[in-house]
C-alpha cells in the first residue's frame, strides 16, 4: 500500500544494475529501467506483528478509546493488505493467433533532414528549453498579496475548484517547523505563537526557523539525496572524509549561499564567478576560492569508486548526477545510443563526459607538520608491534591458503589459469584485467582458512587473530579527498564508449568537450568545468532556475509543479502551472538565487497554509475536476521521512544532540545507537556487509548509488515493528515518560497534556484526555505506556 510514489524509488537500484557497463537487455537503457520502476511493484513482506505482553493491554485500550487512529494498529490491518495489493498482476493473456491480423507497415519515406536538424527541431518543441519569461501576476482573484496565491487562484477559477479553509494555528506551526527544521515545535514555541495575535506572527515564526542552524541540517538532507551522498559505496576512496562535503552543504544552506554559487562551488571548487585574473606583469592566474570550498568538491570525489578511477566512474557518474540534479534531464539515457525521446545525442553525453575526463582524485591530509612527524613515530611503533604477529600468522596459515588457492585456480578455464599463474610484472594489460576480474573468486578469507585448519592450529590461529585485533587500527591523520585536473589526461582525446564500457572506446568517434544544447558562444579557455558551469548557471539558461525552484516546491508540497522533478523532457510531461513555475524561476534569478527567499515566499502563501481536510461537499465537488489535488485545493497529507521521525522520537525524550556537523555514526549491532540527528546516520552500499541501519531501510531511505529526487512513501510492517518493539523506542519511551512527569511535578493531567503537545504539537481533545486518564488510573508508572502509544499514532509520523 503506497501513499505516494511520485518518482521511482532507487533503493533497489534496478537502473544502476541494468546500465552496468556492457549491459544489454530490456533494462540496458536507464529510461527503460525507469519506466519499469513505475510498473514493477515492490514486494512487501508482511511478517506477523507481535506485541510484547506489556504493550497489548495499553494498545487495545487506547486504540479503542482515543480519537486518533494508532499507526501501529493501522499496520496490523494494512500489512496484510499491503502484501496482497503489491503483488504483480498476472500478465494479460495473449490474443489468439487467428485474431491477429498480420500487417506489414509501409516503409517510411526517406528524410532529407540531417540528424542535427532533427534534434534541433525536437529541442525547439521542448517546453523546458524555451526562454523563461516572467508572466504578469493575475489580478483580482484573491485577497492575498503573495503572488503564488494569485497564480493558484487563477487555476481554481479555470478548473471550478473551491479551496479548503486555512489550517488551524497549531497544525500550521507543526507543519512549517518540521518542514524547515525537521524538528517538532516545542510547547514553548506553541504558546508563543498562540499568544502572538499580531498580523506579523506567522512571518516571525518563518524568519526564526530560517535563521535556526537546524534549517541547514534539514534541507541538506534533501539536496544530498539528489546529489548521491553516501558514506560508503563499495571501494569509494573519498569515504574517510566525505562527511566534510555534507557539512559544507549544511553550512552553505544556513548562510543562504546563492544557488548559483552553491552549484558552482561543487563543480569547480570555488563559488566565485571570476575564474582568473591578470597580475601586474600580465600573467594570468587562477582566482582561488575560499579554502572551505575544497570540501564542496567531495561531490565530484564521491563519484570515483577506485583510487585510480580505472573504470572512469568519476566522469560517468558526474555527468549523470549533474544533468539529473541541476539540468533536470535524463542525459544518462544517451550513454549507449541517442536519446529515444529527448533531443540529446550519444555524442552529447560523451562530450559532457570529456569535461570531467581529466579529473583524478587526490587525498589531502589535514594536519600540521608537527602532527605529521608525530604520526610517523606512532606508525613506526605500531608496525613494530604488529610485524611479529603478522609473521607468525603467515607461517601458520600459508600452507592452507596455498592449498585453497590452488584448488580454486584449478577450476578456472585454461586461459584464465595461465594469466593467474603468471607473475604480475609479466602480465599484459588484458591478462592483468582478467586477474583483477577473478580476484574476488580467488581471494581466501579468514573464515575459509578456519574451516580446514586442524583443531590445534585453529586454536592457535584464533588466539593470534585476537591479539592482532587488540592492537587496533594503524594511527591515521584526518584527511579528505578532492579532485584535480591531471595535465597528462588533459592532452588525451575522449571517445564515445560502446555500451558505456571504458575498455571499448570507439577510436573512430572522438569527441570534444561540450554538453547538450551547447551554444556557439561556449568558452572553455578558462577550463572545461569553468566553461560548462558558466553556461549552466547563466541567468538566461532556461533549465537552471526552473529545475531548482521546482525541486524546492516539490520538497515543500510533496510534488513539483513539474511532477517529474528530474525529467523535464518529453516523458516528464508538462507543468501543472507553467506560469507560476516561470514566475518563480524569473524571480529566483532577480533575488540573486536566494534559497531562503524562495522558502519564505512559499511558506507564507495562503496555498501552503491550507488545511489538509475540507468539508465533504467540497471534496466531492473538487474530486470531479481534480481528484489528485494537482492544483492544490488542499494541503497534501505527507508522511515524514526517516530522519524527522528519528529526530522527533529523541527530541520528545529530551535526548537529541543537535550539534551541527561531524562524522557519521552507525547503528548495525544490537544496542548500538546514538542521540545525534539522523542526517548523521551512516548510509551507502558495500556488497559484503551492511552499511545502513534497518530503521533507514524500513522508512525508504536510498543508499546513495543513484540520485533520489523525492523519497518513496510506503506503509509497511517493518515500520510498525520498529515503532512498537525496537530497543530505541523502549529507551525513548522511558525517558519521555520520566521527562513529562518531572516537568509537570507529578500531576498526571498536566503530564498527559504535555506529552501530547510534545509529540503531536497540540493538546489532547476532551475524549483523548478522558481515555488517557482512565488508562493511567493515577499511576505514574503507566505513563510509559502512554508515551509508547503516542509514538505509534499515525499523527506522529504524518504532517497534516
Amino acid at each position: 500500500m503506497f501513499l505516494q510514489n511520485n518518482e521511482p524509488k532507487t533503493n533497489l537500484n534496478r537502473t544502476q544494475m541494468a546500465t552496468k557497463k556492457g549491459g544489454t537487455g530490456a533494462f540496458a537503457c536507464p529510461e527503460r529501467a525507469r519506466q519499469a520502476e513505475r510498473t514493477i511493484p515492490y514486494q512487501t513482506i508482511s511478517p506477523c506483528i507481535s506485541l510484547s505482553k506489556s504493550h497489548k493491554p495499553i494498545y487495545c485500550m487506547l486504540f479503542s478509546r482515543l480519537g486518533s487512529t494508532a499507526f501501529a494498529a493501522a499496520m496490523l490491518c494494512s500489512s496484510m493488505l499491503c502484501f496482497s495489493l503489491t503483488q504483480a498482476q498476472p500478465p494479460a493473456k495473449a490474443p489468439k493467433k487467428s485474431a491477429v491480423k498480420a500487417t506489414t507497415p509501409p516503409p517510411a519515406p526517406p528524410s532529407s533532414q540531417s540528424d542535427d536538424q532533427k534534434f534541433a527541431e525536437r529541442a525547439a518543441r521542448l517546453w523546458c528549453l524555451q526562454p523563461v519569461k516572467r508572466p504578469d501576476v493575475p489580478a483580482g482573484l484573491t485577497k492575498s498579496t503573495n503572488p503564488i496565491d494569485a497564480f493558484i487562484a487563477e487555476q481554481y477559477r479555470d478548473k471550478g475548484l473551491q479551496p479548503a479553509p486555512a489550517a488551524d494555528r497549531l497544525t500550521l506551526l507543526r507543519r512549517v517547523t518540521l518542514d524547515l527544521t525537521g524538528l517538532p515545535p516545542a510547547p514553548a514555541d506553541q504558546d508563543a505563537f498562540l499568544t502572538d495575535t499580531s498580523a506579523q506572527a506567522w512571518d516571525r515564526v518563518v524568519d526564526r526557523l530560517l535563521a535556526d542552524p537546524q534549517h541547514g541540517v534539514r534541507w541538506a538532507r534533501h539536496w544530498l539525496d539528489i546529489l548521491r551522498y553516501a558514506d560508503q559505496d563499495s571501494g569509494m576512496p573519498a569515504a574517510s572524509g566525505i562527511y566534510l562535503w555534507r557539512d559544507w552543504v549544511i553550512g552553505a544552506l544556513n548562510r543562504d549561499m546563492p544557488y548559483d554559487d552553491f552549484v558552482r562551488a561543487q563543480i569547480v571548487g570555488s563559488r566565485y564567478k571570476e575564474h582568473s585574473t591578470l597580475t601586474a606583469t600580465g600573467h594570468r592566474q587562477k582566482v582561488p576560492g575560499p579554502l572551505e570550498d575544497q570540501f564542496a568538491l567531495g561531490f565530484l570525489a564521491r563519484a570515483a569508486l577506485t583510487p585510480d578511477n580505472s573504470e572512469q566512474d568519476l566522469a560517468l557518474n558526474s555527468v549523470e548526477t549533474i544533468s539529473t540534479a541541476f539540468m533536470g534531464l535524463t542525459v544518462g539515457c544517451a550513454k549507449c545510443h541517442d536519446h529515444k525521446f529527448d533531443p540529446i545525442r550519444q555524442k552529447d553525453f560523451y562530450a559532457m563526459k570529456a569535461i570531467f575526463d581529466p579529473l583524478v582524485v587526490k587525498r589531502v591530509v589535514m594536519a600540521t607538520p608537527a602532527e605529521i612527524f608525530a604520526n610517523g613515530n606512532e606508525l613506526a611503533a605500531y608496525r613494530a608491534k604488529k610485524a611479529p604477529l603478522d609473521d607468525e600468522i603467515e607461517t601458520l596459515v600459508a600452507p592452507y591458503r596455498t592449498k585453497l588457492y590452488d584448488e580454486r585456480v584449478a577450476m578456472l578455464p585454461p586461459d584464465v589459469q595461465a594469466a593467474v599463474r603468471k607473475p604480475e610484472k609479466l602480465r599484459t594489460v588484458a591478462e592483468q584485467k582478467t586477474f583483477d576480474d577473478y580476484y574476488p573468486i580467488l581471494r581466501i578469507d579468514a573464515s575459509k582458512i578456519k574451516e580446514i585448519l586442524p583443531p590445534p592450529d585453529l586454536e592457535k590461529y584464533t588466539a593470534l587473530l585476537r591479539q592482532q585485533t587488540a592492537l587496533g587500527a594503524a594511527p591515521q591523520l584526518p584527511s579528505y579527498w578532492t579532485v584535480e585536473e591531471d595535465s597528462a589526461l588533459l592532452k588525451e582525446p575522449s571517445y564515445i564508449l560502446t555500451t558505456g564500457d571504458p575498455m571499448r572506446p570507439e577510436k573512430d568517434h572522438p569527441v570534444e568537450p561540450g554538453f547538450p544544447f551547447k551554444p556557439e558562444s561556449a568558452d572553455f579557455r578558462e577550463g572545461r568545468r569553468e566553461g560548462f558551469v558558466d553556461w549552466l548557471t547563466a541567468a538566461d539558461n532556461p533549465l537552471f532556475a526552473r529545475v531548482a525552484v521546482n525541486r524546492v516546491w516539490a520538497w515543500h508540497f510533496g510534488e513539483g509543479l513539474e511532477k517529474s522533478t528530474s525529467d523535464f523532457g518529453l516523458l516528464g510531461g508538462t507543468p501543472s502551472n507553467r506560469k507560476l513555475l516561470d514566475y518563480l524561476a524569473s524571480e529566483f534569478v532577480e533575488h540573486r538565487y536566494s534559497m531562503k527567499w524562495l522558502h519564505r515566499l512559499i511558506v507564507t502563501s495562503d496555498t501552503y497554509r491550507l488545511a489538509s481536510r475540507a468539508d465533504a461537499s467540497v471534496v466531492e465537488a473538487n474530486a470531479k475536476a481534480d481528484a489528485r489535488d494537482t492544483y492544490l485545493w488542499h494541503f497534501r497529507l505527507q508522511r515524514l521521512e526517516a530522519e524527522p521521525i528519528w529526530d522527533g522520537i529523541l527530541s520528545a525524550a529530551g535526548d537529541l544532540d543537535t550539534t551541527v556537523g561531524g562524522k557519521s555514526f552507525q547503528m548495525l549491532k544490537p544496542g548500538e545507537t546514538s542521540n545525534r540527528r539522523a542526517i548523521y546516520m551512516s548510509r551507502g552500499y558495500v556488497p559484503s556487509t551492511d552499511v545502513m541501519a534497518n530503521f533507514l531501510l524500513s522508512f525508504d531511505v536510498d543508499d546513495g548509488r543513484t540520485p533520489c529526487p523525492i523519497r518513496t512513501q510506503t506503509v509497511t510492517a517493518p515500520q510498525a515493528l520498529f515503532t512498537m518493539n525496537d530497543d530505541a523506542i523502549e529507551k525513548a519511551t522511558a525517558k519521555f515518560s520520566s521527562r513529562v512527569l518531572e516537568a509537570s511535578s507529578g500531576d498526571i493531567r498536566s503530564a498527559v497534556d504535555l506529552a501530547y503537545r510534545t509529540t503531536l504539537g497540540r493538546a489532547p481533545t476532551g475524549g483523548e484526555l478522558d481515555s488517557a486518564l482512565t488508562y493511567l488510573a493515577n499511576d505514574p508508572a503507566r505513563m510509559k505506556g502512554l508515551a509508547w502509544m503516542l509514538f505509534n499514532l499515525d499523527e506522529f509520523i504524518y504532517v497534516r
